[in-house]
């Protein structure tokens, strides 16, 4: 009997689905694998989109499934899975009900099969329907507190695509000819789901790029270093490199280091792509010994990467405290190294994309360096500096205007000897 048409993208997705939540795999981990047998490209898209607005929308999911069981599935049943990315496929991406009856059932077999047949038609009515934004599972609202509720607003949606751009007093013209809107000087914000390969601007890796994609917060960190003036930064961490390329548009003598080869690759495609240069190192950045100390080092540490949320839904579901708790202690000491690599008066800028006030704030109160505080005047318009002179975003911020991904920024000056 012949397949029906999708069902390989369907098939995928609860690969990538069963991959995330039971193994605890990224998305990106996830992909490869499960996207092997996905012939088009169009398929491995709707793939893609299936299991993150389940992963998205989760919890509100697995509510409607449980309205409609007398008894409720299991967590890994592989029934309430197929059940996950059926009701997404209805509720989110509009997919027609028979549709998704063909491409999903075939998932199943036996008993299985009737019993989601059932739950979904019982759930295919005109007044079922997701809130207005996702709910978060419970041990993510914990941590997050009073700033949870405004973050799921911010979940709503995938996020634009961001351009960070390599001249910044050509901003008005690029957003004009790419027909976006910016929210600072250099960037430029463009609907998402373009194929960013064929957008005006790209460049090849024989040079011509003129920007780079970046989402507009994670461009923050190394707009907070200014102009370069021929000074030596060091971006520790550095990989795949969109700060390394901003410092390098903003006049800075840059030293890439990074412990990944495949990502370092990419740096250096980028650095090519856009006419840029930067002397790049691979290397553990805790054994690494520079010949010089950097008037300046940008340390983007690994982190959980929760504040990423709005384009890689997995962190909500495979995130925890033991995570948090290994990457604090990663932090601590690449932040002590950091600050023995500058030079006397030179400038430290720390930043990670997490919501995770463990990997933010806390870390910033055991930096034994003189704050360098961070001004209202030197951020996109809505944003502000917390009283610390510190910045937090996160993904409730900025929201009429598309939002932004959540970090968090401190700044510190070495003592002059």
């Amino acid at each position: 009997m012949a397949q029906p048409s999708g069902i390989h993208a369907r098939r995928a997705a609860l690969q990538m689905l069963d991959a995330v939540l039971r193994r605890g795999d990224t998305l990106e981990q996830a992909e490869g694998p499960a996207l092997r047998q996905v012939r088009s490209a169009p398929d491995k898209a709707l793939a893609r989109a299936i299991v993150g607005e389940t992963l998205r929308w989760l919890v509100d999911l697995d509510a409607l499934i449980d309205s409609a069981t007398r008894q409720n599935l299991p967590p890994d049943a592989k029934a309430r899975s197929v059940l996950r990315l059926m009701l997404a496929q209805k509720l989110r991406l509009g997919t027609p009900a028979h549709a998704v009856i063909a491409t999903g059932l075939p998932l199943l077999s036996g008993g299985p099969r009737r019993l989601a047949h059932g739950v979904f038609s019982s759930l295919d009515k005109p007044d079922v329907s997701l809130p207005g934004a996702p709910t978060l599972p419970d041990a993510v609202h914990a941590r997050w507190g009073d700033r949870a509720q405004a973050i799921a607003g911010g979940l709503a949606e995938p996020p634009p695509l961001d351009l960070t751009l390599r001249e910044p007093e050509d901003t008005a013209p690029w957003a004009t000819r790419l027909g976006g809107e910016s929210l600072a000087p250099g960037h430029v914000r463009l609907p998402r789901g373009l194929a960013v390969e064929t957008l005006e601007g790209f460049g090849t890796k024989d040079g011509g790029g003129a920007w780079w994609v970046q989402d507009l917060a994670a461009s923050l960190p190394a707009r907070l270093l200014g102009a370069g003036e021929g000074r030596t930064v060091l971006d520790l961490c550095a990989a795949p490199g969109g700060k390394t390329l901003q410092l390098a548009a903003q006049g800075w003598k840059v030293t890439s280091l990074d412990i990944s080869k495949r990502r370092l690759g990419l740096l250096k495609d980028n650095l090519r792509r856009t006419d840029l240069s930067a002397s790049t190192i691979r290397a553990d950045a805790l054994e690494w010994q520079p010949k010089h100390r950097f008037d300046a080092v940008l340390l983007d540490a690994p982190c959980t990467a929760t504040g990423t949320c709005r384009r890689h839904p997995d962190v909500l579901h495979r995130i925890g405290m033991r995570q948090i708790e290994e990457t604090t202690r990663l932090q601590d000491l690449l932040l002590a190294r950091a600050g023995a690599m500058l030079k006397p008066g030179g400038t430290l800028v720390y930043a990670v994309c997490s919501l995770e006030s463990e990997e933010g704030e806390d870390r910033a109160r055991g930096v034994d360096l003189a704050p360098g505080p961070i001004v209202a005047g030197e951020l996109p318009a809505g944003l502000q500096p917390t009283p610390e002179g510190w910045l937090r975003t996160d993904p409730g911020m900025l929201r009429d205007e598309g939002g932004l991904d959540g970090f968090f920024i401190a700044r510190w000056t070495k003592d002059p000897d």
